[in-house]
């Protein structure tokens, strides 16, 4: 390899490789990292989720500004009314199914099923809902803080049920 060309490789590469060095130095001061098979520790899901959820945050806080990783876990024959975000979020199916669809009300024949491996995408303010049928699923949910379930009808969330 001529030695001019081995230069400019050299010199692209480390053009590259500069700005992930000096991101990694300051913007993520810490990995965080969960082998496989690794036990979690699942806690109640909050109050504006149906019964029965569990979640456990895997990275950063959706309360707060920043990325952050949940695993959510619903039971069988869970509805999650239509509700939006007011932030993108990506959900990722782990394990079981789930049925999804868009739009502002619940059509059980419309809905998307969904089965381990399945990903959707979902941008700010898109209207959806979730339904679990005869078995849980664990998903995992990647977005950005702060982040909440706002339902299209107030009616529909369960902590108001609560009170």
């Amino acid at each position: 390899m001529p030695v001019r060309t081995v230069l400019t490789v050299a010199a692209l590469s480390a053009l590259l490789a500069a700005p992930a060095l000096a991101a990694g130095d300051h913007a993520h001061p810490a990995a965080v990292t969960l082998p496989e098979g690794s036990a979690v520790q699942w806690q109640p899901g909050p109050p504006n989720l149906p019964k029965g959820t569990q979640i456990v945050a895997l990275a950063g806080d959706p309360t707060k500004p920043g990325p952050f990783v949940l695993r959510v876990k619903f039971p069988a024959n869970t509805v999650i009314a239509p509700h939006t975000h007011s932030k993108d979020e990506t959900l990722t199916i782990l394990t079981g199914s789930i049925y999804h669809q868009h739009g502002k009300t619940v059509d059980k024949s419309k809905g998307e099923p969904l089965k381990a491996g399945g990903f959707v995408y979902l941008p700010e303010a898109m209207p959806h809902s979730l339904w679990t049928t005869d078995e849980e699923v664990v998903l995992q949910v990647n977005g950005s803080g702060p982040f909440g379930v706002d339902y299209l009808n107030p009616a529909d969330d369960p902590s108001r049920a609560q009170n």
